[in-house]
């Protein structure tokens, strides 16, 4: 189910596109996910499974968000992560939507979304970034 929030405007200094450039650019479920908050089926996007080391990317803009040594298998059917290739790579805001408290993550560099963050993940941090195939471009390692 697509949630029925838009992505934020992003802020200066981050990539900023028109509705129709993004519409252009995008799939309509990648558009669904990253510019309207939405979710993917569990079980259904192209990295839930993926073991290829490698880096993982935003599909909007191409900053590197996450590599394959911080993946593993939450059993959620979405593509999990314990941290990002970098803090600065993302940013969280409260999400109070479908009448849940979660915390939204996404895009630093352009506002998309990319799916949520929950603290019930794996050592080293404790965290499970759970985000959604649709919002990703993977590179493997050379």
């Amino acid at each position: 189910m697509f949630g029925k929030r838009k992505v934020a405007a992003p802020a200066s200094g981050k990539l900023a596109k028109s509705d129709a450039e993004w519409r252009a650019q995008l799939t309509s479920l990648q558009y669904k996910v990253t510019r309207q908050a939405g979710t993917e089926r569990a079980f259904s996007g192209e990295y839930w499974n993926t073991k290829t080391q490698g880096l993982y990317s935003c599909i909007c803009c191409g900053q590197p968000l996450f590599r394959s040594e911080t993946k593993y298998d939450s059993g959620t059917g979405w593509p999990s992560y314990f941290a990002p290739v970098a803090a600065e790579a993302v940013e969280e805001h409260e999400d109070n939507s479908l009448f849940m408290r979660r915390t939204e993550v996404v895009c630093s560099g352009c506002d998309a979304h990319l799916g949520h963050v929950f603290p019930d993940g794996p050592d080293p941090t404790g965290q499970r970034y759970c985000m959604n195939s649709a919002s990703l471009t993977f590179t493997p390692d050379d």
